[in-house]
């Protein structure tokens, strides 16, 4: 499936360990799947924002800003990997005491190359990434967190060609 997923994976793990405990406020690894046969994995690195928002009177809403790093590899003719980092203020709702969520978000990412494969061409190395996704935190204090996303990634037309890209993600994240 994903040809160095541990070395990316090693490497965000290692950025996660520097950091002052005061700073970051989580950690996650995500794998995922997208067109054409490209596979990801991806790092990051998360600050809560410390805020939330009653919606009602059976919902919250929250959020956090995302750093990541990521790895895709392509597949098919004139395949190629490439290193995907991104900015991301993720958005959660989620029911009054459950731990249950839901969340959205749009942020920016600087791509390595601008194919993937020679049917993949998104134009520029920067795209806009948005994500809709699901998840449950669980664990002592609620420290573990599984999820899916499906991202859409793509340069919003400030570019030609733009082919964008989906992925299907699971994410398993650490809050400290």
């Amino acid at each position: 499936m994903i040809k160095r997923p541990l070395s990316v994976l090693l490497l965000g793990l290692g950025l996660a360990a520097v950091q002052p405990a005061h700073a970051v406020s989580g950690s996650s690894i995500e794998l995922g799947s997208g067109d054409d046969s490209t596979n990801m994995a991806r790092v990051a690195l998360r600050w809560n924002w410390n805020k939330l928002w009653r919606i009602g009177q059976g919902w919250n809403a929250t959020g956090f800003w995302e750093a990541s790093l990521g790895h895709w590899d392509g597949d098919g003719a004139g395949s190629r990997s490439l290193w995907d980092i991104g900015i991301t203020p993720v958005f959660r709702l989620s029911p009054n005491g459950s731990n249950f969520f839901l969340e959205g978000a749009i942020g920016a990412h600087l791509l390595s190359e601008s194919k993937v494969n020679n049917r993949r061409d998104f134009g520029s190395s920067f795209n806009f990434g948005d994500h809709i996704g699901f998840g449950w935190s669980f664990g002592d204090r609620n420290r573990y967190e599984l999820g899916y996303r499906f991202q859409h990634l793509s340069n919003a037309g400030i570019s030609d060609p733009n082919d964008g890209i989906n992925f299907h993600q699971i994410r398993f994240g650490y809050n400290y």
